[in-house]
């Protein structure tokens, strides 16, 4: 088994996701950190799953007690047949396939201070006040790093203390800040003007440090100089002799404390609430906390992001019943010696039958796929008579394993949803599952129909990008049904619920589109390595994708000039016929865009040049005056292109490539120089084709590919950005940032993932039990970073009220006036007819052949009358 430490390599196929968000040094840091987790029920497991997966150096659980019924419904390395065996024995086993680079120990003696000051990280769950203080003062007067979790039911906790002596290395994750200088002033104000093309961003409190002034050259390099910028809830339970005995204690506690930790306002309702739901353990509520509480044993262990400052509480009191009065028995939520005793507790049998009758289609079985369908094994979702239909075309890979926690190495090439399906039956053999490997879209609608979406109870979306998202909103909205929306990006994520007829739809709003870089900065002027990346993939596309793309190239008759140039290059003079030929064209090519290109942009816009109104110089600015490269076989940059493109090249015309770099050295000594094709031989090109009617030939596109280190997509991506880069004077970057811009590569880290969906569930619960009011439902927003959380209601559901109706719409931005017309008299003859209270719903679809916008598929535009 592989250790990790000071001497070990990070396994970037394995944490490349993960590497995103935290870094290299942050897990160098993290590799050298032994962790003890106590406490093996639901949420230990879940710490210790995400701590795991993160990679630290080792991971030992601690467990005294024995599994029970109640534990089933959140620990979910727990199976019926473990029932009176120790809780960290059995979950050793199955915690450590999920990591080979991270050794599991099992531990079930007492936590003695000789056992505990072997760890630099100590995490308590389900542990007593007076433990907490004895670990505390312990790790304290140690320096160890403590964290102490805790969840009862709906509520949950966590404490951190990381000692006086902790150092936090980088407050958010976020990439410094950048801007170009137009202007500073000499003056004792100090004035600095950046260039309007955008929002510079910076906050007045900030330390900035400057580089490449011209005329105030003594600003570079300077030390950072700090900047002014002038431009609740639910109903109460029966348990009323536990809830009033808690009351007391509380009221105990808060009399004897002095100064603001003590409470004026003493809220007696949640307390209560408190006392009833407190035997509860709940599954979502253990994703959410154990997410973060991951998260800071990372922040302990790297330094990197903010620790919480010192305690979080959280609760999700409305979660439980709407109605003012509706009150639980104690029989209701009674052990029932059942895999769901913890979540009885808490909401009773009612709730619990309602869930295994739940039909739900789950989208995507990626990292927040796996993380839904653990949930919902947890809390009994189709355990029953319903069905979770989960589908995803993608089949496992290696950089998977590192987040999507449901596969394992032996699964790599296997289908997701299948392998998803599988795992989790293994969890909770009650729920009912199916794995489908279908893209959902147009071309499935067959499969997915208004049979299948009728028979739905809800969709939950595990999707990686918007356009899928919004097809799947607009099908949730016609055929009326529940979505769960979620996403991620590194330590940032999501949390939607949509809800027909009370919520606005996903796609009623949208972020901003990606900011685009111009061609003519692409071209000619870059001034920073997100453009020369950009350039480089550009260059990918159009030389080894595009023009082979069109396997097969028909002459028929007369063509324009530029095609058949097109045709003779891929067939006559760019046309490899040996490996050596391949070097020769890729050595030609370097000449031409890095040393001719540049030449001969210098030639139209001088060094020297000025603009003829203002007088100013052409190069200044965001305009950097590049210069041309020389090639030399001894520059390992110029040699990793040649290599890299040579290969590419070889493999369009599906000849056999070489990594032989002595060998592209003699062969590059062998050329004569670079070779051009004459201009004025254009007229001969008709004569030297094939004169057949129609000539065939076949060339191989290449599809990049950024995660295989051995097709020389990425060496060429990155030769070919710093190149350029070079020509610019612009800093290069390495391996890993250009795979991060060029790869468009989202950042991903286990323990965001665990926590919105942790969310996301409790959002499920709410839905099941029928919930109709607006402000029972929480859009959510984290990130785990800073740490920030922010909570908020849903958006109302868009409605116009015609006569006696509510009319309801979503399509109302594409609709054609001929539509929006018929629509109106529709509504107003039905008013008209005074149905009134009579008619619960009439939905009707309106034909739209005249969208406004051609990109969006809308056949139909339903609307319902309420």
């Amino acid at each position: 088994m592989a250790k990790n430490g000071n001497d070990a390599e990070i396994d970037e196929g394995l944490y490349s996701r993960q590497l995103y968000v935290l870094g290299h040094e942050a897990m160098k840091r993290m590799q050298n950190s032994n962790v003890l987790i106590s406490g093996m029920r639901g949420l230990g497991v879940e710490i210790a799953k995400n701590v795991i997966l993160g990679g630290v150096r080792s991971v030992t659980v601690h467990d005294q007690g024995v599994a029970e019924w109640r534990d089933l419904s959140s620990q979910f390395y727990l199976r019926e047949e473990d029932l009176g065996k120790n809780r960290a024995e059995v979950s050793q086993t199955r915690l450590a396939e999920l990591n080979n680079y991270v050794p599991v120990t099992a531990y079930t003696g007492a936590l003695t201070e000789d056992y505990i000051t072997k760890f630099q990280v100590v995490v308590l769950t389900n542990s007593s006040l007076e433990e907490q203080q004895h670990v505390g003062e312990l790790c304290h007067s140690r320096g160890l790093k403590l964290i102490v979790a805790d969840t009862r039911g709906l509520f949950g906790q966590l404490f951190c203390d990381f000692g006086e002596e902790m150092v936090v290395y980088d407050t958010n994750g976020e990439q410094p800040l950048s801007a170009m200088i137009s202007m500073i002033t000499k003056d004792s104000a100090g004035v600095v003007t950046c260039l309007d093309e955008a929002r510079h961003g910076f906050e007045s409190g900030d330390y900035v440090t400057f580089t490449e002034v011209q005329g105030m050259t003594e600003l570079n390099g300077c030390q950072p100089v700090e900047i002014k910028v002038l431009g609740k809830i639910c109903d109460l339970r029966v348990f009323q002799a536990d809830g009033e005995e808690l009351l007391t204690l509380a009221k105990e506690v808060n009399s004897a404390l002095t100064g603001s930790a003590k409470v004026e306002q003493f809220d007696e309702a949640l307390i209560k609430k408190l006392s009833f739901v407190a035997a509860g353990d709940l599954a979502p509520v253990n994703a959410f906390i154990g997410g973060l509480a991951a998260q800071e044993v990372m922040k302990a262990c790297t330094g990197k992001f903010m620790p919480i400052m010192q305690w979080l509480y959280f609760d999700a009191l409305e979660c439980l019943a709407e109605e003012e009065g509706v009150v639980l028995t104690e029989e209701e939520c009674a052990p029932r010696n059942c895999r769901y005793d913890g979540q009885i507790a808490v909401f009773g049998t009612k709730l619990q039958d309602l869930l295994g009758k739940q039909r739900y289609f789950l989208v995507g079985a990626g990292a927040i796929g796996c993380e839904l369908l653990k949930n919902f094994a947890m809390i009994g979702l189709a355990g029953g008579e319903g069905e979770v239909i989960v589908t995803d075309m993608d089949t496992i890979e290696k950089s998977n394993l590192n987040r999507q926690f449901l596969f394992r190495p032996s699964d790599v090439t296997k289908m997701k949803s299948d392998t998803a399906a599988a795992a989790v039956k293994q969890m909770n053999p009650s729920i009912r599952i199916t794995g489908h490997q279908n893209r959902v879209g147009p071309d499935t609608e067959r499969v997915y129909d208004d049979d299948f979406f009728e028979s739905l109870d809800g969709v939950a979306n595990a999707l990686d990008n918007v356009d899928a998202r919004m097809y799947m909103d607009r099908r949730c909205v016609y055929y009326r049904k529940p979505l769960l929306e979620s996403g991620t990006l590194g330590t940032k994520g999501n949390v939607q619920v949509v809800i027909p007829f009370l919520t606005e739809s996903y796609s009623s709003s949208q972020d901003p589109p990606e900011k685009s870089i111009p061609i003519c900065t692409l071209k000619n002027f870059p001034n920073a390595i997100e453009h020369t990346l950009q350039w480089a993939r550009d260059e990918f596309e159009g030389l080894f994708k595009q023009p082979p793309e069109n396997r097969t190239l028909k002459l028929p008759g007369a063509q324009p000039v530029e095609v058949l140039e097109a045709v003779y290059k891929s067939i006559v003079t760019d046309c490899p016929h040996s490996w050596a030929d391949c070097v020769a064209w890729a050595r030609n090519h370097w000449q031409c865009q890095y040393n001719n290109n540049i030449r001969q942009l210098l030639h139209n816009f001088p060094p020297e040049q000025v603009h003829i109104d203002s007088g100013a110089p052409f190069w200044s600015g965001p305009k950097r005056c590049p210069h041309a490269l020389d090639f030399s076989t001894s520059n390992e940059l110029h040699m990793d292109y040649v290599m890299a493109a040579a290969n590419l090249y070889a493999q369009t015309y599906g000849l056999p490539g070489s990594s032989d770099r002595a060998g592209v050295i003699k062969i590059l000594h062998m050329l004569n120089g670079p070779l051009f094709i004459d201009d004025s031989r254009l007229e001969e090109l008709k004569t030297q084709l094939p004169s057949a009617e129609t000539f065939q030939f076949k060339l191989c596109p290449i599809d990049f590919e950024k995660d295989d280190d051995t097709n020389f997509h990425m060496d060429f991506i990155v030769a070919a950005s710093n190149l350029r880069a070079e020509n610019y004077d612009i800093p290069p970057t390495d391996r890993h940032k250009s795979k991060l811009i060029a790869g468009k590569i989202i950042p991903a880290i286990a323990t965001t993932t665990a926590a919105v969906v942790g969310l996301v569930c409790l959002e499920l619960i709410k839905i099941v039990q029928g919930h109709k009011k607006l402000e029972t439902y929480k859009n959510g927003f984290m990130n785990l970073a800073l740490p920030f959380f922010a909570f908020s209601e849903p958006i109302a559901a868009p409605r116009h009220k015609v006569g006696h109706f509510y009319v309801y719409h979503c399509f109302d931005v594409h609709m054609c006036p001929r539509c929006r017309k018929m629509m109106t008299e529709i509504v107003t003859k039905v008013s008209k007819k005074k149905l009134g209270k009579h008619v619960k719903a009439l939905v009707f679809e309106l034909c739209c052949n005249d969208l406004s916008d051609e990109d969006v598929e809308v056949p139909y535009v339903r609307y319902t009358i309420r």
